[in-house]
């Protein structure tokens, strides 16, 4: 029989694969011929430091790691390299969870704003020292701009309906640890 204290994140980590999957097949859709004029947020890298900052056990690094890799693969970007800054990125912020708990929502935003155009620029410098042919600066800024706007949204959903909160300060876990 399950116990709750190990079923609660294995039902967050098939969540998340879940949402991953789906977001993935989304994506990968042919809902248009025409070229698509503005580029769309990357809701999945706001789940995932969304759930990182509320609740890193439901946030493993090697599930990160997994989800992104095959979201490198599917959508045939360089394999591994934006897996690898998410999950330096993931891990990051999850060094930075218990302080982040007592902070106000926008400085999370901006500390998470702050990764993720670090990871941009990782990964630009990175693709431009290997001479790997990338798209625009534009787009790509366009894009991350527009993943940073979609932040709060995510939070919010993941907060109200799938009800990913951050700890309570004292809260204790079914074992008695500390959250």
């Amino acid at each position: 029989m399950a116990e709750p204290v190990t079923s609660r994140p294995l039902g967050y980590w098939s969540l998340f694969v879940a949402l991953a999957a789906l977001w993935l097949f989304v994506r990968i859709l042919p809902l248009s011929t025409l070229p698509a004029s503005l580029p769309g947020p990357d809701l999945l890298l706001c789940l995932t430091f969304a759930w990182v900052l509320r609740r890193p056990a439901y946030m493993p690094a090697l599930l990160v790691a997994a989800v992104f890799l095959i979201e490198d693969l599917v959508l045939m970007r360089p394999p591994g390299l934006w897996a690898l800054l998410v999950v330096i990125g993931t891990e990051f912020l999850r060094q930075r969870q218990a302080l982040l708990r007592e902070v106000t929502f926008p400085t999370e935003w901006a500390l998470v704003a702050g990764v993720a155009l670090s990871m941009l620029v990782i990964e630009r410098v990175v693709l431009f020292m290997l001479m790997v042919p990338q798209p625009g600066l534009g787009p790509a800024l366009l894009q991350m701009i527009f993943t940073l706007l979609a932040y709060p949204l995510v939070v919010g959903i993941s907060h109200v309906i799938l009800k990913v909160r951050k700890p309570a300060t004292g809260e204790v876990d079914a074992l008695g640890r500390p959250l």
